[in-house]
């Protein structure tokens, strides 16, 4: 679905154009066209491929979808790949923004993301000396927008991880800490999968072999490069703390398992105990003298419950019970 198309000419906006009239505005001097897309279609792909003459691997990448972050150079021109994440109802959601940028064009389509990007097209308008610099300051600008949108996303997993470190020593609730735990552990990975091959790739973006038409724009990629390293050291710390989280859970675990041990070792020992005076005035021999003695069954149970009474004591003192 086509969302906007439209032509600027010296930072500012000429007008909005329809698709067959591409080709007249990206021959002007001084004149880019930037296309959004939503869900491209394969035959607005290839009416696309048509209008910029995009490389076919690049647009096979941006058909297929669900390809991992990276940026490439086909001749005279860019083909991005960015993930976007979206926190729906706890649930991290991945969509994918495609960018092409050529000398006097940009075309970005975006699948499976609801969040679009009319700030991006706003704030490029509204700073036109910005905008002056053409295509690669709104590839500077998509691309800075989609990485400010994983802050949010790591600060709400720094958050949920504190909730269930909180809970940590709750008694009782081991179990679905350590399931909260992955769940969450599976989220991060996630916002690695999309930050840290992006470094390496915006990474193309600095340096003395960058492609001449982000020659000029080096400083701009370069706060988006920190950006993404902020994050991805975040990422690692939020995964070092799970993964100590994880571990502590695990010993409580097996600390309440010990006291439940403990417990029915305690009360075995306590029964065993009276199981072996019992079984010695139960065997009934003629010559055992409490057998016949009035008072040999009280004086046979006192000794049993004092017996018993005392290993209690002393179990409950040590703690076992």
């Amino acid at each position: 679905m086509l969302i906007n198309c439209v032509a600027y000419l010296e930072g500012k906006k000429l007008r909005d154009i329809p698709i067959e009239e591409i080709s007249e505005y990206i021959k002007l001097p001084n004149c880019f066209v930037w296309v959004a897309l939503k869900d491209a279609e394969p035959a607005e792909l290839e009416q696309m491929q048509q209008e910029f003459g995009l490389h076919d691997l690049a647009v096979e990448d941006a058909r297929v979808g669900h390809q991992r972050p990276k940026i490439e150079e086909y001749g005279n021109s860019i083909f991005a790949v960015m993930h976007t994440l979206e926190l729906l109802d706890g649930e991290l959601r991945v969509g994918e923004l495609d960018i092409f940028v050529g000398e006097n064009y940009i075309l970005s389509t975006r699948s499976d993301c609801q969040q679009g990007f009319s700030s991006v097209r706003a704030r490029c308008e509204q700073e036109p000396h910005h905008l002056k610099q053409g295509v690669a300051f709104v590839f500077y600008a998509l691309m800075d927008a989609v990485v400010d949108r994983y802050f949010p996303v790591a600060e709400a997993l720094e958050s949920e991880l504190e909730t269930i470190e909180d809970q940590i020593f709750t008694k009782g609730s081991q179990r679905a800490n350590i399931e909260r735990l992955y769940q969450l552990k599976r989220k991060v990975l996630t916002l690695k999968h999309a930050v840290a091959p992006l470094i390496e790739a915006v990474g193309k973006l600095l340096g003395p072999w960058v492609s001449p038409i982000c020659a000029n724009t080096q400083e701009y990629f370069r706060d988006v490069h920190d950006h993404l390293y902020r994050i991805n050291t975040s990422i690692d710390s939020i995964r070092d703390t799970i993964g100590i989280a994880i571990q502590v859970s695990l010993s409580m675990v097996n600390i309440d398992e010990s006291e439940v041990t403990k417990r029915l070792a305690g009360w075995a020992a306590i029964f065993a105990m009276a199981t072996v005076l019992v079984g010695i005035w139960g065997m009934n021999f003629e010559h055992m003298p409490e057998l016949k003695w009035e008072y040999g069954y009280l004086l046979a149970l006192s000794v049993v419950v004092t017996v018993c009474g005392y290993i209690y004591y002393r179990f409950k003192k040590s703690g076992w019970l």
